[in-house]
This record gives C-alpha cells, structure tokens and sequence, in this order.
C-alpha cells in the first residue's frame, strides 16, 4: 500500500476555505473512495483554522497551499479517481508518492487524549501543515539524520504536538508539480497554541521563550531551507483514515 498526497493552492481566505471544505466533504472525498482508495483525509484552511496565523507564511502575492488531501492506495499507479476529483477543484494542484512516518498520535504526548471522535468529525485543534526542502549542499542522509534524528525530538520536547505526521517526498506524480521535500503535519491543542508565541513553545517567561526559539531556530536551521519554508493552518478530517 503507497500513499499519496495532493496539494491544492488557492486564495486562503475563510470564506474561500469555507467552500472548499464542503467540496472536499461532499463531492471529492466521495469520488476518491468509489475509485478505490483505501483510505483518504484531508486537510483545509477553512474558517476554524483561519483563526490561527501561518507560522511560516510566503510573501505578498503569493497563493497559499490551502489543503492537503492523504489517500491511500494498493499502487499509486491506479490515481484516475483522484485526478478527476482534483480537476473538479478548478484550482491549482499537485500530487506527491510520500513515505510517511507517524511520529506521534493523539494520546501519546500530554497534550490530547487518544482519539475517541468519529470519522468525518473535525480533529480538535489546529493543524500547521508544512512544505519543507533539503538545503542545497546539504547530503541526502545528513538531512533525513537532522530531521528525523535531531529536529523531530527537539520540536517534540519543546512544543506542545498533539500528532506528528512526517511526510518525505519521494517524487512528484504530476506535470509540474512544485519542488517539495516533505510535507509535515502537527497538530495542536487550539488556534491559541499557534498564536501566541509562549504557548507554542511551552515558555512561562520572556526568557524561557527565547532560550526555547533559539534552540529551535538552530535546530531548524540545520535540516532546512527557511527562505523556502512555507506552512498554513488547517482543520483535521479523519474521513476515512486507516483502521
């Protein structure tokens, strides 16, 4: 089984995310799992995630990515369903085969018990949903150490996740897809915990918080392009996830 991800760029603002949300809901997600997908959830910057800012915007002009849809295959070869449901969209989209790595689940972290919601709910939280890339220079398995090996432990101890999702790219699967070296999804107890700077770095004083941004900055630093970095908020939709 191999899982794909589609990334879909738009306008970014609730009203738009509102729309696209009940599309996904509705029309998309329905004609991926009559095309035989083995499981699909979605991602969106809908109303409730636009209460959070991005973390790591891109500049002025430039269209947000606005959801991310998971679907899971026998062989990622067998992808008509979702490309009809992407071009049905009418927005800019790409697919990627990813390896994914679920580093931390609801209820393994302090943060959020196991979950106990039906599929098709909204998650609790906020989700922040990351385009990272390998910097230039840097060896292919100095870069999966530092991110898997450093970053991953370094971010889990300072911030406070409720779910870890590692995406790594392995190759695009549509004509001209932008670059992408992984897709990274966590999730976080509420719109609040993204806002405000000490909650999202577990800091109780101005100093504690610019010890534990400093650790990160370097941390970050070290396995990333952050002149590329890109990130928006999103809504969780555990649709029809894996059993």
């Amino acid at each position: 089984m191999e899982k794909v991800i589609a990334l879909v760029w738009g306008p970014g603002d609730a009203e738009s995310g509102e729309a696209l949300r009940h599309q996904l809901l509705e029309d998309t997600v329905p004609r991926i799992r009559r095309g035989g997908a083995r499981a699909v959830t979605f991602n969106v910057h809908d109303a409730a995630a636009a209460a959070a800012p991005s973390p790591a915007p891109g500049p002025e002009g430039e269209q947000p990515h606005v959801a991310q849809i998971s679907v899971w295959f026998d062989c990622y070869e067998r992808t008509d369903a979702l490309d009809d449901a992407l071009a049905a969209l009418r927005l800019p989209t790409a697919t990627y085969l990813v390896v994914e790595s679920l580093y931390d689940d609801y209820g393994t972290t302090p943060y959020a018990v196991p979950r106990d919601w039906p599929d098709g709910e909204r998650s609790p939280g906020v989700l922040t949903v990351a385009l990272i890339h390998r910097p230039e220079g840097l060896d292919y398995r100095e870069w999966i150490t530092r991110w898997h090996g450093t970053q991953s432990p370094v971010s889990g101890e300072l911030q406070p996740r409720t779910r870890y999702v590692r995406n790594e790219v392995v190759r695009s699967l549509s004509d001209g897809a932008p670059d992408v070296g992984g897709i990274v999804e966590e999730g976080w107890p509420s719109a609040d915990h993204v806002a405000d700077p000490k909650l999202f770095f577990n800091a109780t004083s101005d100093e504690e918080l610019g010890a534990n941004v400093t650790r990160m900055l370097d941390s970050v630093s070290a396995c990333l392009d952050l002149t590329r970095l890109r990130s928006s908020t999103m809504s969780e939709y555990l649709v029809a996830p894996l059993p």
